[in-house]
């Protein structure tokens, strides 16, 4: 960037908002957010069942606990780079790894959940007649919602970052401002992009706590009690 010139443009957000470019901010910000709630939304739906087998077979929670270690300790942009040959630079080689990293916090966050939930409070589900499947839906699920969604939000924001890294290979949603920047010497797209992903989390972070609320209310009550 050439001397006297301002760090930050507004002019060059207002021309590339929405500009009917690919690389418009406003396309770019719903590829980010696609890239990075999937993984979220699929971890969950995998963890869960995971999880219960896990707490149901206690020996299995090691092993699959051990391997989903290894695989969040693996580079994103090393396994972007595998996958690129075999899925291409689609967002579907963004969003697999970052469901693999999902359900590695997301599982131990469901065993966590299910634990909690105090052998007292089964045997009186179970005194009651509660299923087994009623149980589980109506007891044990709403106590474990404080750690599970806890662990969403640790997952959430984590793949809102983690998506910036695809921009490597040309899936990064508005990490594509940050090589954009660099090519160009240009600092005014980095800026945008790191305030955008800033905010993007602060407000699905917040969107997870207000979840949180509204499915615990009995939380709310003892705290006002």
């Amino acid at each position: 960037m050439d001397d006297g010139q301002p760090l930050f443009r507004w002019s060059w957000v207002v021309s590339n908002w929405d500009n009917d470019s690919p690389n418009s901010i406003v396309n770019l910000l719903q590829a980010h957010i696609v890239m990075s709630a999937v993984p979220v939304i699929v971890g969950l739906l995998v963890s869960l069942p995971l999880g219960l087998l896990c707490v149901r077979w206690r020996w299995l929670y090691q092993p699959v606990s051990g391997l989903m270690n290894a695989v969040y300790a693996l580079p994103s942009l090393a396994l972007f780079m595998i996958l690129l040959s075999v899925t291409g630079a689609e967002p579907v080689t963004v969003i697999i790894p970052l469901t693999f990293y999902a359900m590695a916090v997301l599982i131990p966050a469901v065993v966590d959940g299910l634990a909690s939930v105090p052998e007292h409070v089964r045997q009186s589900a179970v005194a009651m007649g509660f299923t087994p499947l009623r149980r589980l839906v109506q007891v044990e699920l709403p106590i474990a919602v404080p750690v599970v969604l806890a662990g969403m939000r640790v997952v959430a924001v984590s793949s809102i970052s983690l998506v910036s890294v695809g921009a490597l290979i040309g899936q990064g949603g508005l990490g594509n401002f940050f090589t954009d920047a660099y090519q160009r010497d240009f600092y005014t797209p980095a800026i945008a992009g790191i305030v955008l992903i800033v905010l993007l989390a602060l407000v699905t972070d917040g969107a997870l706590v207000l979840l949180q609320r509204l499915l615990t209310p009995w939380m709310r009550a003892r705290r006002s009690a």
